[in-house]
């Protein structure tokens, strides 16, 4: 078993003030793999202190240098991919080949657009033509607490750290202590990359514990968090009283409008991203609604695509998908997969209990309903596993209706031939972002929801922008 008891403070890693463990379970197997330790409010103390004695040198750090430790930090990055890639696989079951592939590379993949963005970046920079003697200038708020969750580890690590560092800030950061092992691994990137002692600080710890006190904490100017709406309401309160910045990134049931002239392979494209990662992603298309007369096919060709995703354990090539996170997350999904049942869904595909041939580690079966209204348990509540609602609609009014009939707003996704109805029905939906006919967003793109799904930007300008604090100065000498 590891022994990953340890916290990187100020540039080393160090004891826990006091020892309290709790081991690491490996998914795919149900067995005790790490052990880490949970911090305690000595060791919140101890971090946010190293944060808060290297921010006044960091902070002044010139552009050009900052970016220099960033370059040096994706170079290390993508040598250790591959170490990164096992921790991932180990602690919340993605499959080997996915882990590396998609996983690991999403951290390079931000590190790199974030290189790009800042490369640009104009720290200061003209209100406009109409003041031609005002600025605006954007400089680093201080230090960042940030507070990253188990289902894409280094993405959203690497969407916190990257540009809080390239902004001036200092941070810590709490990973899940369900999926603890690659920040730990990225800690080690850092270190070898020379990043200045107390500028990146990782405390191990739980939301009720190094969560709430980084939230509270009279030090920390910001915290950044990306989890459960549940939580970010309650980190919200907790920062209230000390008025930190708050950026929140936060769930989502995301409808998949298909309509009938969609092509051919749209059904298969959106059942396949929803069941990816084992259903485990905020932005997952969850939700498919399909006009009415292309529906019955839709639902066969969802079924038959859940029919065939395969699943099977971490610890193996090929493109099949892993177990959820835990026993508590295997307990929930299960849950509402029998809600769908009871409330009336027609099950076309998995169901309960584990696929066949499986006796141990938290597998779920790809799950698709049929006939799913939308007021249904399954459409309104965020599953996070692999279970697909097909919801019918008659018309494009009625389509948007149905997309927006929920307290979410993270990623919306279109499928049609007709770009102007695309287009309409995009700017209808209530979102942070659209997606349609499969073509990703573009590098640099920010991500970000809207009503229950928080209001972070994340990732390019946007992103960069978040870890910043804007000052307009007026009576600028513009020749100075």
């Amino acid at each position: 078993m590891l022994d990953q008891r340890k916290f990187y403070i100020d540039g080393a890693w160090v004891d826990p003030v006091q020892a309290r463990d709790l081991e690491v379970i490996d998914p795919s197997t149900e067995d005790a793999v790490a052990v880490i330790s949970i911090g305690d409010q000595a060791d919140t103390d101890a971090a946010v202190a190293a944060a808060k004695r290297a921010f006044p040198a960091w902070a002044a750090t010139p552009p050009a240098e900052r970016l220099a430790v960033v370059e040096r930090i994706l170079a290390v990055y993508e040598r250790r991919m591959p170490d990164i890639a096992r921790a991932i696989s180990l602690e919340m079951g993605a499959p080997q080949d996915m882990s590396l592939a998609d996983q690991a590379e999403a951290g390079a993949w931000h590190t790199r657009n974030f290189i790009t963005a800042f490369k640009d970046f104009q720290f200061v920079r003209p209100l406009g033509a109409h003041a031609p003697g005002s600025m605006v200038a954007w400089e680093p708020v201080g230090v960042v607490g940030l507070i990253t969750p188990w289902n894409w580890p280094m993405n959203q690590v690497t969407l916190k750290v990257i540009p809080a560092l390239l902004a001036g800030d200092t941070c810590v950061l709490k990973p899940s202590e369900i999926a603890p092992l690659s920040s730990m691994v990225f800690a080690e990137v850092l270190h070898e990359a020379g990043v200045p002692a107390g500028v990146f600080n990782l405390v191990n710890g739980d939301g009720d514990g190094v969560g709430s006190q980084l939230s509270v904490h009279p030090d920390v100017e910001m915290i950044s968090f990306t989890g459960s709406t549940r939580a970010g309401i309650a980190i919200s309160k907790a920062a209230a009283d000390s008025l930190k910045k708050v950026v929140l990134e936060l769930g989502g049931k995301g409808a998949n409008v298909v309509f009938a002239d969609a092509d051919d392979k749209a059904v298969a494209r959106g059942a396949r991203h929803c069941f990816y990662n084992s259903g485990q992603s905020c932005n997952a298309p969850t939700r498919m609604l399909v006009e009415r007369s292309a529906y019955d096919r839709a639902v066969e060709v969802a079924a038959k695509v859940a029919e065939e995703t395969a699943v099977a354990t971490a610890h193996q090539a090929g493109k099949h998908i892993g177990p959820v996170v835990s026993r508590q997350q295997w307990d929930k999904i299960q849950g509402l997969i029998q809600a769908g049942i009871d409330e009336g869904a027609r099950l076309v595909a998995g169901g309960t209990g584990l696929p066949e041939g499986v006796n141990r580690g938290y597998f779920v079966r790809p799950t698709v309903f049929a006939d799913v209204s939308n007021d249904m348990t399954v459409a309104q509540q965020e599953i996070f596993g692999p279970v697909l609602s097909i919801i019918p609609f008659d018309s494009e009014e009625e389509a948007v209706a149905i997309a927006n009939d929920t307290p979410y707003g993270l990623t919306n996704y279109v499928q049609s031939q007709d770009g102007a109805r695309r287009n309409r029905v995009a700017r209808q939906l209530r979102a942070g972002m659209v997606e349609m006919n499969g073509e990703s967003r573009g590098a640099g793109s920010a991500f970000g929801g809207v009503k229950k799904s928080g209001r972070a930007r994340e990732g390019g300008v946007m992103g960069l922008e978040e870890f910043m604090d804007s000052k307009a100065i007026s009576g600028w000498d513009r020749d100075a």
